[in-house]
């Protein structure tokens, strides 16, 4: 269940709660008698089953109340009562599957800032793959890939291409584009610093790392699981399954390729950083494929889904 808190300008409300009182999968619904202020409006709170919470809101965007005055939601982790049950039966679809696109936007526009702590995620993310590098370690290696905070902007362009938002998609795309060049600055300069102080061989094998020969080495599987983890990641993100999301991070090798630019750089190694980039390219690529092609069809449902909803609601 989904909760709206809404704050209608009074011409409106009337006409407000008649929508919400004829929709079949909103219940408790609460027109409050003090009026709201900033914005100035009545205020008005109910339930709502997730399959159909966009379409209500949909409705009420039609009388310009996002604009004029606030749709607040709040999901709901636990419903006891019939009414409830009753509701989620009218919504037609399984909870679980459904998609709350005013969140997705949410999400996303919350992932998508360029910021002081998303670099030093980056960065910081890239130093750790770097040592996993070094020491052949696949504990550090998926570390790196669990803070690294990439999918965030990834996934914001996937919403911007189905949604045609292009503000988001460049405020998606300068994060990428800021983020990874510094990760790899980085992982060139710890690099050179490390060899400089003997932290580091002054040449460096890759062949005998298997983790940085398996990064450096792109291939179809590599595009293959790419794309199912983008499609993972979308679905994560859209329904509201973080748990899936920790596993999504730790499949795609974007940080660790990252990393392993910078080290080649710094070692020179031209053969396995064209490999690294490849990774990288092949990486992004797939999962932003595969992310798009995923929220495309979640669109065409919820689209589908709406206009069956307008028809009806033109016919009664």
């Amino acid at each position: 269940m989904v909760h709206l808190r809404i704050v209608v300008p009074e011409r409106h409300a009337d006409q407000a709660m008649d929508l919400l009182c004829a929709a079949d999968s909103v219940l408790n619904v609460i027109r409050l008698s003090d009026l709201a202020r900033r914005p100035d409006g009545v205020v008005i709170m109910c339930d709502v089953a997730r399959e159909d919470a966009s379409v209500v809101i949909a409705d009420l965007k039609r009388l310009n109340i996002h604009r004029e005055g606030s749709i607040t939601l709040e999901l709901i982790d636990t419903a006891i009562s019939d009414v409830a049950d009753r509701a989620e039966k009218h919504a037609r679809g399984a909870p679980a599957d459904a998609v709350v696109w005013e969140e997705v936007e949410a999400r996303t526009n919350e992932q998508v800032e360029l910021s002081g702590v998303f670099l030093t995620f980056m960065v910081l993310a890239a130093l750790i793959a770097t040592v996993g590098i070094y020491q052949d370690s696949a504990i550090l290696i998926v570390g790196a890939m669990v803070v690294g905070p990439e999918f965030g902007p990834i996934a914001g362009l996937c919403v911007a291409l189905v949604q045609r938002r292009r503000a988001l998609a460049l405020r998606s795309g300068i994060a990428l584009a800021a983020g990874f060049p510094l990760a790899i600055g980085a992982t060139f300069a710890a690099t050179l610093a490390f060899r400089a102080v003997g932290l580091a061989d002054s040449s460096f094998d890759q062949s005998s790392h298997s983790i940085a020969n398996v990064i450096a080495s792109p291939d179809f599987f590599a595009f293959f699981v790419a794309a199912c983890a983008g499609a993972a990641g979308m679905l994560s993100l859209s329904t509201s399954k973080s748990g899936a999301l920790i596993g999504v991070l730790i499949s795609v090798t974007t940080i660790p390729a990252a990393a392993n630019i910078g080290v080649t750089a710094a070692y020179g190694d031209g053969e396995n950083f064209r490999g690294s980039v490849g990774q990288l390219a092949i990486n992004l690529g797939a999962i932003l494929v595969a992310g798009t092609a995923t929220l495309t069809v979640q669109r065409q449902l919820y689209v589908r889904r709406l206009r069956r909803h307008e028809l009806e609601s033109a016919a009664a």
